[in-house]
């Protein structure tokens, strides 16, 4: 229980820390966006979820299989989640954080299907953040497109 609770609070904290220090500012405000963006409070509760079930499908692994292949799919999408906000907010490379999240969908796809046949679970508390991680890429590509 204690590899859990380290694993959940490592990502969510992480995750935070990294949103806290590349805050999308002025820069963003002013970038043309489509339509559907959602409010900008959704961002930190959907994160903050998704960082849990990206936690405790990492951690059911990790106790089966630690240097699987599985656990090095889940350390590849967790480093690509980490990577996209500052290239996207502070660096301010749009094109460059679609490729973050293209990547990062490909990794987490990847982790669902090595899962699948050995943890339902784990693979099943992926399928949200792939849906979430496929609508950002879709509202990534849209604003590097009006931009």
């Amino acid at each position: 229980m204690l590899h859990l609770l380290v694993f959940v609070a490592a990502v969510v904290g992480i995750g935070w820390l990294i949103g806290a220090t590349n805050l999308p500012g002025e820069w963003y405000a002013g970038l043309a966006k489509p339509g559907f963006v959602p409010p900008n409070w959704a961002f930190p509760i959907a994160w903050t979820i998704l960082y849990v079930m990206i936690a405790i499908a990492g951690w059911r692994t990790y106790r089966r299989e630690p240097g699987g292949k599985a656990m090095l799919a889940w350390a590849a999408q967790l480093a690509l989640n980490f990577a996209w906000s500052p290239v996207m907010f502070t660096m301010h490379q749009i094109g460059a954080a679609l490729v973050i999240l293209i990547g990062l969908f490909v990794a987490i796809v990847g982790y669902i299907g090595l899962e699948m046949s050995r943890d339902r679970l784990a693979a099943a508390l992926f399928v949200p953040y792939a849906a979430w991680v496929a609508f950002a890429g879709v509202l990534n590509a849209a604003i590097w497109r009006l931009n």
